[in-house]
């Protein structure tokens, strides 16, 4: 009897070590979170006594002068950001599918690792790649056809005007929806391998054809995992510096055409935070940072509202 009175006041320390332990590091977490928050606050408070709101409409920055707005620097993050999840969604959902349902046994292993070792690709190496390779063959022989072609159409035209440059807006973005391809398209497909057999064994014997089988099985069974995929892929995006520097442009400039440089705010924060060289232009510098940190808060936010709402229309 002494023993098990021994061993359960054991249980009861380890129980209370572990569960006190779990509780400190979600603490830590949120400490972090908030640390980091005030940190960038504390950093970004002279640009924010400078220049007040007139810093989120204004499109001036001027290092000589230290007058800082970030308009462009939004523009351009929200721009190549939409354009690499417009692009990126529709491709990894066609891999996902492929490799769920319609790709041969022999094949998807290696599809499969293959994926994988394209998300542990480092970004700048997608930059070097984009810089060297794509940005030639992209201004020699599909930005004349675009400008050629496209830019004399009404409104759309004008997305697609412009010299040949190769770099730009267009560019970044596209090679930022190959960057984010490998990591939405890894969890469509593990969301997807998760759908009971019986169910689509059932929705076949039906009749149903893979399409079907596909937005009226699969995807429905799995919205909140593809969402959450999406939105992995959105804040990947939204957060990439070193490949969007090389292919941007690095122009503060904010035009209708996706064929101009542009900025976004971490190229901005990648060319110029080791060489700032004001208080007021590493405070500007440290406001986008903050800006930068908002965004992606408000993103996380609606992508956890949501999935709450997925969630409770499935209860329902």
């Amino acid at each position: 009897m002494a023993d098990l009175h021994s061993q359960l006041a054991k249980q009861k320390r380890y129980d209370f070590l572990f569960v006190n332990a779990t509780k400190a590091f979600a603490i830590l977490v949120l400490l972090s979170l908030g640390g980091i928050l005030l940190s960038l606050i504390i950093g970004a408070w002279p640009s924010i006594q400078e220049f007040g709101l007139g810093f989120y409409t204004s499109n001036d920055w001027n290092t000589v002068e230290d007058k800082y707005g970030a308009l462009a620097p939004i523009y351009g993050t929200l721009v190549t950001s939409v354009i690499a999840i417009l692009i990126a969604v529709p491709v990894s959902f066609g891999i996902a599918i492929f490799l769920t349902e319609l790709c041969p046994a022999f094949l998807k292993r290696p599809l499969g690792i293959a994926i994988e070792l394209l998300a542990g690709i480092p970004s700048i190496i997608y930059g070097m790649w984009g810089l060297f390779v794509f940005v030639p063959f992209f201004s020699t022989y599909i930005q004349p056809w675009f400008i050629e072609h496209v830019s004399s159409l009404p409104v759309v035209g004008q997305l697609f005007a412009g010299a040949p440059i190769g770099l730009g807006m267009f560019t970044a973005s596209l090679v930022l929806a190959i960057m984010i391809i490998p990591f939405i398209a890894a969890t469509m497909r593990d969301v997807f391998s998760v759908v009971p057999d019986l169910l689509k064994e059932s929705a076949y014997g039906m009749g149903a054809t893979t399409w079907e089988v596909m937005f009226k099985i699969i995807l429905p069974y799995t919205k909140a995992g593809v969402v959450g995929g999406v939105i992995l892929g959105l804040g990947r995006a939204l957060g990439e510096t070193m490949a969007v520097t090389f292919l941007i442009g690095n122009a503060y400039n904010i035009s209708p055409s996706l064929f101009t440089s542009g900025v976004t705010i971490t190229s901005a924060l990648a060319n110029e935070f080791a060489e700032a060289g004001s208080e007021l232009h590493l405070a500007s510098l440290l406001h986008l940072g903050l800006i930068l940190f908002v965004i992606t808060f408000v993103v996380l936010s609606i992508s956890k509202l949501m999935l709450m709402r997925i969630d409770k229309k499935a209860g329902n």
